[in-house]
This record gives C-alpha cells, sequence and structure tokens, in this order.
C-alpha cells in the first residue's frame, strides 16, 4: 500500500463561493491547510488533487433535468428561462443561490470525494480525507442547505456501482444527513447514521429517530436527533454507544464519514454547546473501528462548519492528524492546554475579524456551565434507547 492517508485538495474548491455574505466560506480550507502545514501534519506527499466528476457521474443520483438547470444558471449571465425556473430546482435566492460558474465548481468537489473514494477502494491509500466534501443536503432533483450537488451520496453510488461494497455512512454534523439518508433509504447495503441537533428547532427539520429506512432499506437508517446546548459529555456517549452498535451489527467493508464541526459552541448556525474535545474524539472511535472491521477502508469528508476562524481549522485538524496517526494526538492527551503553532495565528491574525485560538484544544473549564446539563444528558439517553431498539446489542 503507497499511502496511509491521503489530503484531497486543490485552492480551486474555494470557487464554490455563493456570495460574500453567505455563511458558507471555503476559505476554511485554506486555513486548515495551513495550519497542518505549519504544524508539521501535511507535506506535498500527502496532497492528491481532486477531478471533475463526469455527467453520468453525478446522475448516479441527481436527475438529469436538475443537472441540466445547475448547468444553465452556471453562466455569467442565465437565460431568463432558467432564473425563473431556479426555485423550483432550490437555486433561488434562499440558502443555496445560483452563481455564476456554480456547475464546474461543485462537480470538482463531487470528484474530489469519488477519488477519495477510489484510492481508498482500490488501495492506493488506507485512508482518505477531502474537507472540501460533505454537501450532504443537496436532494436528486434539488439543491439545499448551501448544497449543489451531493458528493457524499455520488461518492457512495460510485463505490456500490464499481466495487459493490456495503457502506456505513457516519454523519456528525450538526445538521441532519438528510439528502445522504434519502438516497439510500431503501438500499439494505448502505447504512446512514447520523448525529445532529433535533429537527424540532434546526435545518432541515429532519432525521427524527422514527426515520428508520423504507422496504428492504428498513432498519439500514439511525438518526440520534439530540437537545439543544448538548456538551461533549452526553454527545460523546451517545456517539460512542451508537457507533459501536452499528458497526458490530451492520459489518461494513468502508466507512465514509461526514465531519461538519458546527456543533461547536461557538457555531452561529445551531445551538450545540461542544468543544474541539468531540473533533478528536469521533475520529479516534472512526479510525479503531475501520480498522476493526474494515480493513481500515475510510473516506471523511468535510461538511458544515461556520465558525471558520475558531473552529473549523482546529476541528479538520484534529481529524487530520488522528486519521495519521500522529504524534501531536499523543501530545494533546497527555497536555489538553498544547499551543498552536504562532506561526499560524501571525498568518492569519489581521484577517480574522476575531481574536484567534491559542490550544488546539478548549479550556471549557472557563466556560459557563449549561444549567439544564442534568435533564439534557438524560433526555439523550432517552432518545439513544429508541434510536437502538433494533440494533443488537
Amino acid at each position: 500500500m503507497s499511502h496511509k492517508a491521503i489530503f484531497v485538495y486543490d485552492e480551486n474548491e474555494t470557487a464554490y463561493h455563493f456570495n460574500d455574505s453567505h455563511p458558507f466560506n471555503q476559505v476554511r480550507l485554506k486555513l486548515t491547510r495551513d495550519l497542518l502545514m505549519k504544524a508539521g501534519a501535511l507535506d506535498a506527499s500527502h496532497l492528491y488533487a481532486p477531478r471533475l466528476a463526469e455527467e453520468d457521474e453525478l446522475t448516479l443520483i441527481h436527475t438529469p433535468e436538475y443537472v441540466e438547470a445547475v448547468k444553465r444558471l452556471s453562466a455569467p449571465v442565465p437565460d431568463a428561462q432558467a432564473v425563473a425556473e431556479a426555485e423550483r430546482f432550490g437555486l433561488d435566492e434562499g440558502d443555496t443561490p445560483y452563481f455564476a460558474g456554480m456547475h464546474d465548481a461543485t462537480r470538482l468537489i463531487v470528484g474530489g470525494s469519488i477519488e477519495a473514494a477510489d484510492a481508498v477502494m482500490s488501495g492506493r491509500a488506507e485512508h482518505a480525507l477531502h474537507l472540501g466534501g460533505g454537501l450532504h443536503h443537496a436532494l436528486a432533483g434539488k439543491g439545499a442547505g448551501f448544497c449543489v450537488y451531493n458528493d457524499a451520496s455520488v461518492a457512495i453510488a460510485s463505490i456500490r456501482a464499481r466495487y459493490g461494497a456495503r457502506v456505513l455512512y457516519v454523519d456528525t454534523d450538526v445538521h441532519h444527513g438528510d439528502g445522504v439518508q434519502w438516497s439510500f433509504y431503501h438500499d439494505p447495503d448502505v447504512f446512514t447514521l447520523s448525529f445532529h441537533e433535533t429537527g424540532k428547532y434546526l435545518f432541515p427539520g429532519t432525521g427524527d429517530v422514527s426515520e428508520r429506512g423504507a422496504d428492504e432499506g428498513y432498519g439500514a437508517c439511525v438518526n440520534v436527533p439530540m437537545e439543544p446546548y448538548t456538551e461533549d459529555d452526553s454527545w460523546l456517549e451517545n456517539f460512542h454507544e451508537v457507533m459501536e452498535r452499528t458497526v458490530r451489527h451492520f459489518k461494513p467493508d468502508v466507512i465514509v464519514s461526514q465531519h461538519g464541526c458546527d456543533a461547536h459552541a461557538f457555531d452561529p448556525l445551531a445551538h450545540i454547546h461542544c468543544s474541539t474535545r468531540i473533533y478528536a474524539e469521533m475520529p479516534k472511535a472512526i479510525h479503531r473501528l475501520a480498522h476493526e472491521y474494515c480493513g481500515g477502508k475510510w473516506i471523511a469528508l468535510g461538511g458544515g462548519g461556520y465558525d471558520i476562524w475558531r473552529v473549523v481549522p482546529r476541528a479538520w485538524s484534529l481529524l487530520w492528524l488522528v486519521m495519521t496517526d500522529h504524534t501531536l494526538i499523543e501530545r494533546l492527551e497527555r497536555d489538553p492546554s498544547l499551543p498552536l503553532p504562532e506561526s499560524w495565528r501571525a498568518a492569519w491574525a489581521a484577517e480574522s475579524p476575531v481574536e484567534l485560538p491559542t490550544t488546539w484544544l478548549d479550556p471549557v473549564e472557563r466556560w459557563t456551565p449549561i444549567p439544564r446539563r442534568g435533564e439534557i444528558t438524560e433526555l439523550n439517553r432517552r432518545t439513544r434507547e429508541i434510536a437502538l431498539l433494533y440494533i443488537p446489542t
């Protein structure tokens, strides 16, 4: 095997840009790559270029009509009919507005996730990380939730078509992984598992424990919706038990994981109160289980994350450090106050509108405790029990 882990990256992925006031900001890709390089954890030997996805790859998930609409709305000045139909395809002035070059910018992201999957499934790498990916809300014929094409779904469909492997998809974004769930809701060979804030209060409003798959796919879908203001211990308690039981039950050939880091307390678009600690702990569990059950086959994607200065670079860097067994992870276990590279802070301080953090992990002991901690923890435990009703111990 030529690589333990590859880092799929192309600065052109930052062209996935709705407008200057939109919360989805791919500058976070540059911030993360720079942090890893300055920490001595990433070099040119890890980098792997994405490619543009072909149209027949996009239509593994998306309807030809939708792909055509995306192409027409990608023109510098789209024609009047395309603009008139934009709302029908979820690409109007809402959360996923069309922009010039949208088709190519997004199919580069889809191609990156397919390349990550192929590298792992072919044996060229054990693990692959594609932080530009994780656009998990796009549906077959509609854009949604900042997502134009669903690279996660296309990559999984590609794995199924090319390798016939059983796929476990694990989504840890604070928003429910609805697009991927609905793509494989009837498929017994793709298990979708999502940990997220309850849809009672948050987009997309789905992801209830009652959503378990349909027809032959019934039972191959588990959702763990957690209460607002959930903190690290409760989030991780639910994650570890459900993840462990699911992998043991389903016995996947490969794990595809989505690592939105918007369950952090600083994130402006949700209400979960976790710290960067969970973004080291969850990948550790996925990494271990991938080796125990899948011969190490693990494809990790990015996702949400809207505090791009204080949260995303640290959270995504921790994922890569775990994926590569970097010595920094051991050092963090011994010293949770380990500082970030000063050179990274110096490089970005002038651009950041907020003071950059000084340590990899958050000083949670200084945070104001959530007053309803016990009640929230108990509610989450009850949700977990329901989620696991049909998963054997």
